[in-house]
Order: structure tokens, then sequence, then C-alpha cells
């Protein structure tokens, strides 16, 4: 039976997770001189600027819960990169900043899971708090990572593109039609959770050292 007790204790960190990382395009896209985010609204906290139901909602609950892993998307964040003096480097930065964001706020709930841990109670709020705050790494370590892929339209597909040399980028910018369909391949054939999940185990191990939860 569903616990909807832990999908709304999941739900806060998922939709954080998943806003923010748009916002930080948005953001940098800004301060590297274009203003179609912010004229749009999308620099913004508020999810509902970002959410798209399906792909930031139901799609990472219903995976968390059936099989652990999480996979989600946002409306993407518009970016005009003829806005920018350099648009191959600074569309990279824009794509960066994304995955940094996911960083971060991995970071910040491994803070929260720490503290609540070390105060040594067993309230129910604090357990929750536990709980949400162990989803919230868990999560942001899984979109930083899954984003940092070096595949056409995610992050790291752009931040490949902007670090290419201009004839190669071209021709790497050609897989974008396909680059989704390939990653929901890989993802419904489990080929992209043995990928990923070593990558994954990694960070979040050397952030629960770092913290001192090893």
């Amino acid at each position: 039976m569903v616990d909807l007790y832990k999908i709304l204790l999941v739900l806060i960190p998922v939709i954080t997770a998943i806003t923010l990382h748009e916002a930080a395009h948005g953001w940098v896209a800004f301060k590297l001189g274009d203003s179609t985010a912010r004229d749009l609204g999308r620099i913004t906290i508020n999810p509902v600027k970002h959410i798209d139901p399906l792909g930031t909602v139901v799609i990472p609950i219903v995976m968390i819960i059936t099989t652990g892993f999480a996979f989600g998307y946002a409306k993407p964040v518009p970016v005009n990169a003829r806005n920018f003096q350099h648009p191959q480097k600074d569309m990279a930065l824009v794509a960066l900043a994304g995955p940094l964001s996911n960083f971060i706020m991995a970071i910040f709930w491994m803070l929260v899971l720490s503290m609540s841990i070390k105060l040594m109670s067993h309230s129910e709020a604090l357990n929750a708090l536990k709980y949400m705050a162990g989803v919230g790494v868990i999560i942001n370590i899984i979109l930083m990572v899954v984003n940092l892929l070096p595949i056409l339209p995610l992050d790291g597909g752009r931040i490949l593109t902007g670090v290419l040399p201009f004839k190669w980028a071209a021709v790497f910018a050609r897989t974008e039609k396909l680059g989704m369909l390939l990653v929901i391949l890989l993802l419904v054939t489990g080929i992209l959770g043995k990928i990923l999940s070593p990558m994954v185990d990694m960070v979040q191990k050397n952030l629960f050292n770092l913290f001192g939860l090893g």
C-alpha cells in the first residue's frame, strides 16, 4: 500500500531539487547577458513556474517508491545564446549551473541529516526530517549525476558542446533529436541504473564521510 505520508515527505526535496536546478540555469544566463528567463519569470523558487506535472512530480515519486531510482524533469528554462558574448562557452556555463545547484542542495540536505542524527532523538517530527533529508541527499546526487551525462539535451551534453572545437560541437549538436530517446531507452532497460549507480554511490559515500557519518 502506498504511504501517502512518505510521498509528501519526498515531494519537498524532489520539487526543490528540480525547480532550483532550472532557476540556476536562468540566473546564470541572466548574469551572462541573456534576460529571456528573467523576463518570463523563470528565475524564481516558485515551483509553479517550473513544474511539469508528469516529469516533476508523478514520474520521480513513482520511480523512487518502486525502484529506489528517480528520474524527472521540469519545463526547460528558455535561453537565447545570441545574447551571450561567447555563446558556446557561456551556454556551457549555463548548463553547468544546474548540476552545481544540485550538488549544493545535496550538501544542504546532508547538513540537515547530520544535525538531525546527532540530536539522538526519536521523535516523529525528527524522524520525518531525517527521512526527508535522506531523500534530499540522494535525489540531488542522482539529478546531478544524470544531468552530467554527456548526452544532449542533458546538461552534460551542453557542457561537452561548449568545450569541443566548434566543428566537432556542430556535429555533436545534431545528436540532440535522438538524445532523450536514448536516455529513456537506457532507463527502461536498466542500463542507465548500472551506469549511474557506481557514480551516485561514490558521491554519496564521500559526502557521508565528509560529515562524519561514514
